[in-house]
């Protein structure tokens, strides 16, 4: 039987740690720390989605990825105004709008936060968009706040392809011709509307003639 080995004596251990007088060995480097503060792990590292993520899930957890539960516009646009007509609601409106939220985008996002609830789908949004953007306005007009509807960009490259145009025709008209007179276009355009007949081709003759 081998016999446990026994464990060394401390002050022993210690005497054996102490260098050697005379001795010109070179001690032993401790092991490089790992650059990147010191060792310490970013914490944000492992807030990322990592590949394959959402096939994690089990399938239908998410209630986007489920029917909506409401597939009627109507129904859909009473649901929104519903919640919208309360006076928490209205405050939180009001105060995104002063902001400086436009109104588009802040319809936009009520009605994106009704598709991820599964509530409806995006063919639904689409169609109660209009309505709720108005009903937005409205608020803001009765309330008397300064807002913006997010389409003042869309309006002001409309008015520039506009005037782009009219400045186009403008110039094409400048380098035209002048117009000819109404007696010079129908005096050229008779001898085109002349057709050359020529002689009048004889008659058939025989049995297969017509009579």
């Amino acid at each position: 039987m081998i016999p446990a080995a026994k464990s060394m004596d401390p002050m022993a251990k210690k005497v054996f740690q102490q260098p050697i007088k005379g001795d010109t060995r070179s001690k032993p480097k401790a092991p490089p720390k790992p650059k990147g503060g010191g060792g310490k792990v970013n914490p944000e590292a492992f807030q990322r989605p990592i590949p394959g993520q959402s096939l994690t899930a089990a399938p239908k957890s998410r209630p986007y990825e489920r029917p909506p539960e409401i597939s009627d516009p109507e129904d859909a646009l009473r649901y929104h105004l519903t919640r919208l007509n309360n006076v928490d609601a209205l405050e939180t409106v009001v105060a995104v709008l002063q902001k400086g939220i436009d109104v588009k985008t802040l319809t936009t996002g009520i009605l994106r936060a009704g598709q991820a609830d599964g509530i409806h789908g995006i063919d639904i949004s689409l169609g109660i968009a209009s309505a709720i953007h108005e009903y937005i306005t409205t608020v803001a007009d009765e309330v008397g706040i300064d807002y913006e509807t997010g389409f003042e960009a869309d309006a002001g490259e409309e008015d520039d392809k506009e005037m782009a145009l009219v400045e186009t025709m403008l110039g094409d008209m400048d380098d035209s011709e002048p117009e000819m007179e109404a007696e010079q276009v129908v005096a050229e355009a008779e001898p085109q509307m002349e057709m050359d007949l020529g002689k009048p081709e004889a008659a058939p003759r025989g049995l297969m003639a017509r009579a």
